[in-house]
């Protein structure tokens, strides 16, 4: 059976605080998943494809790695969209930080077989 994952990919220049950046990463995770369903009445209903179910009914990998840029991150954002990979990416509000200025924080890149994944993300350095 093919491996399958999730990588996180949070921004290190914004020096977000630990507890910022843990939320960024959750809601691009959370985001890239939920993004694929609908609402059927009181149900919420994610379809289980071959990316989505080898992933939720395995083993649940996920991988956190940083870039130093706003470049950086959305280069990879296009380059995931571009290969065909689910992807989520995450412009914070900026209440709570960065001065009130909407900002690109994280992007999840997957579910999806590891060696697609890996194609996009897998240079990168964990966090």
């Amino acid at each position: 059976m093919l491996e399958h994952k999730q990588t996180i990919v949070l921004r290190k220049d914004l020096n977000m605080r630990k507890g910022k950046m843990i939320a960024q990463g959750a809601h691009a995770s959370m985001r890239a998943i939920l993004q694929l369903g609908h609402q059927e009445g009181a149900s919420y209903i994610i379809p289980l494809d071959e990316r989505i179910e080898p992933w939720l009914t395995g083993r649940f990998k996920k991988i956190c790695v940083s870039v130093n840029s706003e470049t950086e991150l959305l280069s990879l954002y296009e380059k995931a969209q571009a290969a065909g990979l689910i992807t989520a990416l995450i412009r914070d509000a900026g209440l709570t930080e960065f001065g009130g200025v909407p900002t690109y924080t994280a992007l999840a890149v997957g579910p999806d077989r590891a060696d697609r994944v890996d194609a996009i993300t897998g240079e990168l350095a964990l966090l």
